[in-house]
């Protein structure tokens, strides 16, 4: 193919913007266009294409093509899951330019039931076969905790099962659903079923039951840090190192944690090894600089909570409970790259709905 001789021979410009990529991708749209019509090794002609040019920018991106009428290929760009990338597939798309041959999808969409068949080592996932019920836990209320049947299911091919049980929801409810809506999943098989099956074909309008009832209940809560105390907690770990934890404990006794399901958790790793596992003055000064600037631009009272941070073993871990996370997700992201030179830095997000991460802290 001509263009890909002309893509590779010559020097392209460097991708530094969502703009820049979606420049470079409209100069070669037609011939893109092409593979996807023609079905034919779109992996590599088109993906391994894509890929390497917005991996330039930043990580995290999937992609999934397919034509979505007669004219027009749609490209879905996906964080397959991943929570912490999100926002910036939705960023990505919405600054995706208007071609006419073209749509551009952030995130897996829902689909028809009738639509989802998925046929995986040897087993079928349809809306025939796969059921669900609900769990209930008087501890834990407002938790969607679901678990789904698969009649073939055993210890053997329990992977396989639940992978494709995965990848099913997934589509079926879509990704920004899938991952806002269910707290806990299990697989199960029709032996070990607790509760009467319900189709799955039902699943969609239970959730959304739950999801409205969860926002009427928790939308306009919020929390004020401001005349919290704080909590000094200290241990001696096996290696006779000391760990040293700031914890807002008066927060983790809070009545209404579920209104903040979304954990932040940003990892700041340092040379602690002739320091027993503490930073240096200099890095602590750092350290305590970062944590500042985070706490400008995560605020109680925008629905972001500093539950404290964890100092031990060469690592500095800073914890927000959030009632989102997509500003958090850019915040950490803006973090990890002013830093980079002076710190290792990781961070991740995850829902955690009554904080259970946290009750390590929680003196009993």
């Amino acid at each position: 193919m001509s263009f890909l001789k002309n893509l590779f021979g010559t020097k392209e410009t460097s991708i530094n913007s969502y703009l820049d990529f979606w420049n470079w991708f409209t100069k070669y749209e037609t011939d893109f266009y092409n593979v996807v019509k023609k079905n034919k090794d779109i992996e590599t002609l088109f993906f391994d294409k894509i890929s390497p040019k917005i991996s330039e920018l930043q990580n995290g991106f999937f992609f999934v093509t397919g034509m979505y009428n007669d004219h027009t290929a749609e490209l879905i760009i996906t964080a397959d899951g991943d929570i912490k990338n999100i926002a910036f597939v939705e960023d990505l798309v919405e600054a995706a330019p208007s071609l006419e041959k073209w749509r551009f999808t952030a995130l897996k969409p829902a689909l028809n039931i009738e639509d989802v068949n998925i046929s995986m080592a040897g087993y079928e996932f349809t809306g025939t076969n796969l059921f669900f019920y609900a769990n209930e836990n008087a501890a834990y209320p407002d938790e969607v905790d679901i678990s789904i049947i698969h009649n073939e299911l055993n210890d053997e091919n329990r992977n396989q099962i639940s992978t494709g049980v995965y990848i099913f929801l997934d589509n079926y409810l879509g990704e920004l659903d899938f991952i806002n809506n269910i707290d806990n999943l299990s697989i199960v098989g029709s032996h070990e079923a607790e509760k009467e099956p319900v189709p799955i074909s039902k699943l969609k309008d239970f959730l959304t039951w739950r999801q409205k009832e969860f926002v009427e209940k928790y939308e306009a809560v919020r929390y004020d840090t401001e005349n919290d105390s704080y909590s000094m907690l200290e241990a001696e770990l096996e290696s006779g190192n000391k760990l040293f934890a700031v914890i807002n404990t008066e927060l983790l006794d809070w009545d209404s944690k579920a209104s903040h399901p979304w954990i932040a958790t940003l990892t700041l790793r340092y040379d602690g090894s002739n320091n027993n596992g503490m930073p240096t003055d200099d890095d602590y000064e750092l350290l305590n600089q970062i944590e500042a600037e985070i706490g400008k631009e995560l605020k109680d009272f925008d629905g972001y909570l500093n539950i404290g941070r964890q100092t031990a073993n060469g690592e500095r871990e800073i914890f927000f409970a959030c009632k989102e996370f997509r500003n958090p997700s850019k915040v950490f992201y803006q973090i990890s790259q002013s830093y980079k030179k002076s710190f290792k830095i990781n961070y991740e997000i995850y829902k955690d709905k009554y904080w259970q991460s946290f009750e390590k802290f929680i003196a009993r």
